[in-house]
């Protein structure tokens, strides 16, 4: 019964926090991640931009064979009409 009077007093004066987790927080700060969290996290955000960047490489290069042999097609057909249109 005393705990909660005291609960009810500092809830009104906005000192009493709920449990979270099992425990109380003691500081501000006690809900920052950790020195190892924060590098994994960076570790997995510069393996996913690594991967984005691979991705969007392999896209560029595939463009770029694509039009290639386009115009590759193109002037060996522009050569054979030219060939055709000669002999005429």
């Amino acid at each position: 019964m005393l705990r909660q009077a005291a609960r009810s007093v500092l809830a009104r004066r906005g000192q009493w926090r709920p449990r979270l987790d099992g425990r109380e927080l003691q500081h501000p700060g006690d809900d920052m991640p950790t020195a190892k969290q924060l590098a994994d996290i960076g570790y997995k955000t510069f393996s996913a931009s690594m991967m984005l960047l691979t991705v969007y490489g392999g896209y560029l290069c595939s463009v770029r064979a694509y039009h290639f042999f386009q115009r590759r097609s193109s002037r060996r057909q522009a050569a054979e009409e030219q060939k055709t249109s000669g002999v005429l």
